[in-house]
């Protein structure tokens, strides 16, 4: 182990100065994979559980959306719910217990539903999960392979749990991994720093996200 007196962020923007592996590039056929971006997580007004992102977060997912489905390629949106009675939730449901418990988020709760601030089309893929991954047992992979996808664009959080996982198994599977950095965030700077550190060495391309939506017209309509 390295000891160093940095923080997470001064590591990260020295890595983006001077990236130490080429990036992977965006492939021929992408999705867009929006982590969680549910009221629990996003409104700060209504829940403690909420954090705030980039001034740009929203506007900016609701543009590589409308970029995405203009090319005829899928636009996901997920979400966490449980059972009325949480036993659905695993561990998760051991970690804590009072009203903001994740476990006690139902799929009628207002801390489940979509952030009103982006727009979801009738057309995109609302999923339903449980746990950290948006693969882990769920038909996100079958449906991806289904329209030919090789590269996924994700956004949402938070950083460090849900989109770092998500994004783990995107790689595992094969994919090509996108983040615009402007479009995820996480309730602590160090997590959020240090996980795009992480994913940008390890795991896939971090990049603005007007550098996404440029590749991204270099795209023809399937």
């Amino acid at each position: 182990m390295i000891p160093t007196d940095k923080t997470a962020k001064q590591i990260y923007h020295e890595w983006q100065a001077a990236p130490r592996v080429p990036p992977r590039g965006m492939g021929q056929r992408v999705a867009l994979l929006n982590v969680d971006v549910q009221r629990r997580y996003t409104d700060t007004d209504a829940f403690a559980s909420a954090y705030t992102g980039h001034p740009r977060q929203f506007e900016a997912i609701n543009t590589l959306a409308a970029t995405v489905r203009a090319l005829n390629m899928p636009v996901i949106w997920t979400y966490v719910a449980y059972l009325p009675s949480g036993v659905d939730a695993g561990w998760w449901s051991k970690l804590s217990d009072n009203e903001m418990s994740i476990h006690k988020v139902g799929h009628d709760s207002p801390q489940a539903e979509i952030d009103p601030r982006v727009a979801v089309h009738d057309s995109d893929l609302k999923l339903h999960k449980r746990m950290a991954s948006a693969f882990f047992e769920t038909h996100l992979l079958s449906y991806l392979n289904w329209h030919h996808i090789d590269t996924v664009i994700v956004t949402g959080g938070a950083t460090s749990g849900c989109v770092r996982g998500t994004i783990v198994d995107a790689m595992s599977y094969g994919y090509r991994v996108i983040v615009p950095e402007e479009c995820v965030t996480d309730r602590e700077e160090s997590a959020h720093y240090a996980s795009l550190y992480d994913i940008a060495f390890k795991y896939g391309d971090v990049k603005p996200v007007d550098e996404v939506l440029a590749d991204l017209s270099e795209r023809k309509p399937a």
